[in-house]
């Protein structure tokens, strides 16, 4: 059965003059007369059988059923004007604004803005380096791709890329400082980009856990750690995502040929209402294309690269000679 609601003008009406404390600014809102608004509440109200305004010298104010009232209504038309909005709003012109993990912005997206700028001249993007999860609900950002374990919630979400980690040096400090075997880890020093999770893991897997004690550079995030490793000041993890143009521009090399699976994945998240919206479908479309053709110029092996991943492997130096 369809529940009974108000007409609509006298709700507008009821929303205008309460918001505005006056009848005469919301009749000049409405482009109606002071009337006319004054009939539309006394209409509303006996609709519903209960007071809603009362007058305060020239000024009006809610009643407590209309203090209740006026939340549920004023989040009503703002979601009508919304979803209007977002229907209406261009699919190839106009600004959308996006929320990225720093690394990934920087050695990712930003080389390829010219790719969408080609393809969608008419789009201004607004690129924010972040990984906060509190901008999937931000009013000013359109689209977020964060790195984490997909547990947000009353969202869109899709999985953009898994990813492996794997250490990474420049070439300067791996020819003044050789790498041979991973105890050489010990005289250079770790730079993290997280918590130590990663570089735990990569240990691990390694059989080195009792490297966790050398030096080591905590950096706050991916981004700072790659720099810092491309500026030679240590070992970083870099990732088969964005390390990948690092390493076939010889800025850095994958000294050995063991990778892990990252803790977490990048995803692309918004919020529910914004995936309908043409032009946020349109930038992710071209996420993932463009996703998709890095993935197969990729599948040739990059030098310096993780050619596969196993599960204890002998580790060497990419490269260097074997059976001596």
């Amino acid at each position: 059965m369809a529940k009974r609601l108000p007409p609509l003008n006298p709700l507008r009406a009821f929303e205008a003059t309460a918001r505005h404390a006056s009848l005469t600014k919301a009749a000049a809102e409405l482009n109606v007369t002071h009337g006319a608004v004054s009939h539309q509440i006394k209409a509303l109200e006996q609709s519903l059988g209960v007071k809603l305004l009362e007058r305060a010298g020239q000024r009006v104010r809610l009643t407590p059923h209309g203090a209740e009232l006026l939340p549920a209504v004023s989040t009503a038309f703002d979601g009508i004007a919304a979803a209007t909005q977002r229907m209406t709003r261009p699919a190839s012109a106009g600004k959308l604004s996006i929320s990225c993990v720093p690394a990934l912005l920087l050695l990712w997206m930003a080389p390829r803005l010219g790719s969408f700028t080609a393809q969608y001249p008419d789009i201004q993007l607004t690129l924010l380096p972040s990984n906060d999860a509190r901008d999937i609900r931000a009013p000013h950002i359109d689209v977020c791709v964060h790195y984490g374990d997909g547990s947000w919630s009353d969202c869109w979400m899709r999985k953009w890329s898994g990813l492996e980690l794997f250490p990474v040096v420049s070439p300067t400090l791996i020819n003044n400082r050789p790498i041979r075997t991973v105890r050489d880890l010990a005289d250079h020093v770790f730079l993290h980009g997280d918590d130590g999770r990663e570089w735990h893991t990569w240990l691990a897997a390694a059989d080195a856990l009792d490297l966790e004690r050398g030096r080591r550079h905590h950096l706050g995030d991916a981004r700072v750690a790659i720099e810092a490793a491309v500026h030679g000041h240590g070992v970083a993890l870099g990732d088969t995502v964005t390390a990948s143009g690092l390493l076939a521009r010889g800025l850095l090399v994958a000294p050995f040929s063991l990778s892990v699976p990252a803790v977490d994945d990048f995803y692309v998240v918004c919020r529910n209402e914004m995936k309908s919206a043409p032009i946020v479908q349109l930038f992710i479309d071209w996420l993932f294309a463009e996703k998709e053709q890095a993935d197969s110029r990729a599948d040739a092996p990059v030098a310096g690269r993780i050619g596969s991943r196993r599960k204890r492997p002998a580790l060497r130096v990419i490269g260097a000679r074997t059976g001596a």
